[in-house]
């Protein structure tokens, strides 16, 4: 059985090679791309689920340790939809970050900032029925990436999402508004058409918003067809 998908509209998503995303020069392939089709076997396994891989919803607080993440708390919510508006159901969404002060908690990461003992800043939720994911995190810090002169990266989380199985991965990118930042950014920028690269950046919340707790902010993201969110070829800084 042969499983076919909508392909998006190239002006929707970012183009294998960006001259001004520095590393995509290095990277992007050099020759045409041969489009093979899926089968069963890659659409529909590996089955996720919380029973097999547990959840994380709350990245501010980790097991052992003695105190919370530090830096401003928010809550991230929103809807998983296909081509056509309907929810995806139990799909995993996988999500990682740097901390308040704009560093990762990987050894690759030297940049000149505190790490968090309380934070790892990775995190793992799943879809309900409607299609609706949230947890709890801190804001990301911006960071430097040397990618360009005095090149700093907007505030930003790293999104992951599963469907039934490998084939059915993506990975993205949501920004917050208001940052000055994404004017500046290349990878942001990648993407041609304003519309769709204002579909990476999510929206305050106030339903999602706790009193005297934490703001909440809103990232929906669309699988496939005319409205489909912006995804990444490779994981990207």
């Amino acid at each position: 059985m042969i499983t076919g998908y909508r392909r998006p509209a190239p002006e929707h998503q970012p183009p294998y090679n960006a001259p001004d995303y520095g590393s995509t020069r290095l990277r992007h392939p050099k020759q045409p791309l041969l489009q093979v089709p899926h089968t069963l076997t890659e659409t529909s396994s590996p089955r996720f689920s919380p029973e097999r891989y547990p959840q994380t919803a709350d990245l501010t607080v980790l097991e052992g340790a003695k105190g919370h993440a530090m830096g401003e708390r928010i809550i991230v919510g929103g809807r998983i939809l296909d081509e056509d508006g309907r929810p995806i159901r139990n799909a995993m969404v996988e999500v990682w970050q740097a901390n308040a002060a704009g560093r990762y908690n990987h050894e690759g990461d030297q940049h000149d900032a505190p790490l968090d003992p309380n934070f790892h800043g990775s995190g793992r939720v799943f879809t309900d029925e409607n299609g609706w994911y949230r947890y709890v995190t801190i804001k990301p810090g911006a960071y430097p990436w040397r990618n360009h002169h005095n090149a700093w990266r907007p505030n930003h989380i790293h999104y992951s999402l599963f469907g039934a199985g490998f084939a059915q991965r993506l990975i993205t990118q949501m920004y917050f508004p208001g940052d000055p930042l994404l004017a500046l950014d290349p990878i942001f920028n990648t993407v041609p058409d304003e519309a769709a690269r204002n579909r990476l950046i999510s929206k305050f919340d106030l339903e999602l918003t706790q009193p005297e707790w934490a703001l909440g902010y809103r990232f929906d993201v669309v699988l496939r067809g005319r409205d489909a969110t912006p995804m990444e070829d490779d994981h990207h800084d």
